[in-house]
């Protein structure tokens, strides 16, 4: 499988692969014995893994699972799209391979909800901000990577503040991300002004959570994203609401239900205690003001 191909449309062909087998009642063992497949093969077209479908092996599910002809249109609309590259392939170089998974996620983004506790949110760094993040992480890297990884993080910013029809982003950041030096004085201030004014736009929301907020939710949660998706030509989610979580070492993905809502049940306690958009915004002008005095 190619690291440049998109996940997203793969990974939906395959979830409605497995539903329409579902609906006809076979098994996975029963309907790759109808193949001439392994239960293994079948297993990893429906969770997305295969890079791409043969078209006569599409068709024949088509006929096995007895798919009408509107949704059999459509499932070849998929097929054809699924090993078409991403966007972000011209990045590969400078992207982290866990990241990549991420970045084709968020492209397809239809709220994009975000809890910071001690950064400013990737979608909202100034170019100056995340230079000086950059350069700390990676101190023996060339300007040309440096400039990429720039170049990649402006790209993404711009689906939220030009596109014809951005995706919600929702932040919820620390008091700790204001205060937390990176960089001069006047690298903060210009941070906390785009920050702010950023947060005007219809389709952003701000809420700082300040120290005398204490601890909400009584135990330590780092950095956390939560993706829902477009809806796709069905009508329906291109992917489940899936929670992402940035490590050192490696990255968490989890689309279970169950921890899905754990973390928007952290959220909420958060939100609770944050303050509210309009003071937020205030504390953001503020801070920004006392790195200019």
């Amino acid at each position: 499988m190619s690291d440049t191909e998109s996940t997203l449309t793969r990974r939906q062909l395959g979830r409605y692969l497995k539903a329409a087998r579902e609906e006809a009642g076979l098994t996975l063992t029963e309907a790759g014995r109808e193949m001439d497949w392994s239960k293994s093969r079948l297993q990893r077209h429906e969770a997305g893994e295969v890079a791409k479908i043969r078209r006569p092996d599409l068709e024949l599910l088509i006929s096995i699972y007895r798919i009408d002809e509107r949704q059999a249109s459509y499932l070849r609309g998929l097929a054809d799209q699924a090993p078409e590259k991403s966007w972000w392939h011209e990045f590969g170089h400078v992207l982290p391979e866990d990241f990549r998974v991420y970045v084709d996620m968020e492209s397809a983004a239809r709220v994009i909800t975000t809890y910071q506790p001690d950064l400013v949110p990737g979608l909202l760094q100034t170019r100056p901000y995340a230079r000086m993040l950059a350069h700390t992480a990676h101190p023996d890297e060339g300007e040309s990577m440096l400039d990429g990884r720039l170049e990649l993080r402006a790209r993404r910013q711009r689906r939220i503040t030009h596109n014809r029809r951005p995706p919600q982003l929702n932040m919820l950041v620390a008091e700790t991300v204001l205060r937390r030096r990176i960089g001069g004085d006047k690298i903060m201030a210009d941070q906390l002004k785009h920050l702010a004014d950023t947060s005007t736009l219809d389709n952003v929301t701000l809420r700082v959570l300040p120290f005398s907020a204490g601890m909400p939710t009584g135990d330590q949660i780092g950095a956390f994203v939560v993706i829902d998706f477009e809806l796709d030509g069905r009508g329906q989610p291109a992917a489940p609401t899936t929670v992402y979580c940035e490590g050192y070492s490696s990255d968490m993905y989890s689309e279970k239900p169950d921890v899905v809502e754990r973390y928007l049940t952290a959220y909420r306690d958060l939100q609770r205690a944050a303050l509210d958009e309009g003071s937020s915004r205030k504390l953001v002008r503020d801070i920004a003001k006392e790195y200019t005095a």
